[in-house]
């Protein structure tokens, strides 16, 4: 994680704490971590299960990766160190959601492991849902609705994770989505079961 360079800082404490705002919400509040090649599906999964959610009254924000990087972090490429500054920032904007009460769903390749475990190590435990969209290279490749795996073949794209860079599968995440073979609705709902199942919603 980044080093701290602001000097003569504070942390100030808040008299609403994140129980309060969870109350007011009436749910409680989590990250639920999307992480998977480019193409497997990770966004689509999650602006379904993000509709759900809204669907059912729970509070629940979409932190996209092409999204993010037109803003936030529109500053970083995709080095390893950019991409480590990329999702050390997305982990604690995380954080601020669910000390907001809110559900955030991040939809992001997020390649390396220690990337991602930094992130977890922000929660508290229970709060840090990781998600791994498993799709093949095959798979994500056919799809390619951008037409990035056919650049990064052609040498046009470099550091292009599963083509040039790689790709660190989490070991042992929360839930394992097939997006080989099933649906993106029935993969949703994946997702909300195990939401209920974990009692993080009702």
């Amino acid at each position: 994680m980044a080093d701290q360079k602001a000097t003569n800082v504070t942390w100030h404490d808040h008299k609403v704490s994140r129980e309060d705002r969870q109350k007011l919400m009436g749910h409680k509040s989590a990250v639920i971590w999307f992480t998977g090649l480019s193409a497997c599906g990770k966004s689509t999964i999650a602006n379904a299960v993000d509709y759900k959610l809204n669907q059912m009254g729970i509070h629940s924000y979409i932190l996209d990766g092409d999204n993010i990087r037109m803003g936030l972090n529109k500053n970083l490429g995709f080095s390893a160190d950019d991409r480590a500054e990329n999702i050390r920032r997305i982990g604690e904007v995380s954080k601020l959601f669910t000390e907001a009460g809110v559900f955030v769903l991040t939809a992001f390749i997020s390649p390396y492991r220690a990337d991602r475990d930094a992130c977890r190590a922000l929660m508290k435990e229970g709060e840090f849902v990781e998600v791994l969209v498993d799709a093949s290279i095959e798979t994500c490749e056919k799809r390619d609705p951008k037409g990035l795996y056919k650049k990064a073949r052609a040498g046009e794209i470099k550091n292009f994770t599963g083509i040039s860079d790689p790709y660190e599968a989490p070991e042992k995440p929360e839930l394992v989505l097939d997006s080989n073979t099933k649906g993106i609705d029935e993969l949703a709902n994946e997702v909300v079961a195990y939401l209920k199942a974990k009692s993080l919603i009702s």
